[in-house]
């Protein structure tokens, strides 16, 4: 087992895999002195390279995104949007992902520490689930309000969204504890499983936005009502980060058993789990792109990012 452990060490192998921790002992992490991340893929770095250049994009550009999404709630909060809570759940757990990427690298190339993995592995199942179910959140808070909007008004009182909050809490941590500890069988199937539920989710939501925003039209009418347009926006727009992060990795890791070994290990692994940590990035910065007003960023760069929006508008 040992040498196995040794032969797989890489980054994404330790952290994405369902090895029991007790198989990353001291002794096993110290054997693995002249450690790197290509070891065993020699040859077919492509895949591992891709997967580090992706994460190193989360520590540049998602950290700084992610605490730009938390300060604008923080701003708004006088006046907040019954998705903000479940907004900035996801970026902060986004922005932790993001600092668990410099501690990885600190400790791949200088701690080398057990605990270290440990951390780390919880992180990665913090990743894996805290995404897709809070996203899924935003998506049922808009498809009530624009479905049921009389529901949705007896449903407004906060108390309600800090429930499900907790129970997507406690659903992320129950996932990154069990990851953590290792050694479940078939425990990969879960991710599969949570994802293919989100995304389906996701689906029937904007179809139904779609079909809802369409009847209130009604005849001789082009424009759409202000609030059921932003909703159907923010759905679509969810829809997007779901189906192109989460969606590769559903769709070959299933296939695991086809592929040889090292074809999967050092191909699509990698690859795969990098669409779902971009996602780190990309949520952020759709969430920014919809601001009239960023904090701390001038007001002459925002202007620049929507000109086209507010051409549109003023021709109207």
């Amino acid at each position: 087992m040992e040498g196995q452990l040794r032969h797989d060490t890489r980054i994404s192998y330790i952290l994405r895999s369902n090895l029991p921790s007790s198989n990353l002992t001291t002794g096993s992490v110290n054997a693995t002195h002249s450690f790197s991340p290509f070891e065993g893929c020699e040859q077919m770095v492509s895949g591992i390279i891709f997967d580090l250049t992706i994460q190193s994009f989360n520590v540049i550009i998602g950290i700084p995104a992610n605490i730009l999404v938390i300060a604008n709630l923080i701003n708004t909060r006088k006046e907040p949007s019954t998705s903000d809570i479940f907004l900035g759940c996801l970026a902060f757990m986004d922005a932790y992902f993001g600092f668990m990427t410099i501690i990885a690298f600190l400790n791949l190339y200088h701690w080398r520490s057990a605990m270290g993995w440990m951390a780390l592995k919880f992180s990665f199942g913090v990743k894996d689930t805290s995404g897709p179910l809070f996203l899924s959140c935003v998506c049922l808070d808009r498809f009530i309000a624009v479905l049921f909007p009389i529901a949705f008004g007896q449903l407004k009182d906060i108390k309600y969204r800090i429930g499900l909050t907790i129970v997507v809490l406690l659903l992320t941590f129950a996932y990154a504890s069990a990851k953590t500890v290792g050694g479940i069988p078939n425990f990969e199937k879960v991710f599969t499983g949570e994802v293919l539920f989100a995304f389906t989710w996701m689906v029937v939501c904007n179809v139904a936005i779609l079909w809802a925003l369409k009847r209130s039209r009604g005849s001789g009418k082009d424009e759409m009502h202000p609030m059921k347009r932003k909703a159907f926006k923010m759905v679509l727009s969810i829809l997007i980060i779901i189906v192109s992060n989460y969606l590769p990795p559903v769709a070959m890791f299933p296939f695991e058993d086809h592929y040889p070994h090292k074809i999967f290990t050092c191909y699509v692994q990698p690859v795969g789990f990098a669409f779902v940590n971009i996602s780190s990035t990309i949520q952020p910065l759709t969430y920014l792109s919809r601001l009239e007003k960023v904090p701390f960023l001038p007001e002459s760069c925002v202007e620049k990012l929507s000109c086209k929006e507010k051409d549109i508008s003023t021709k109207k």
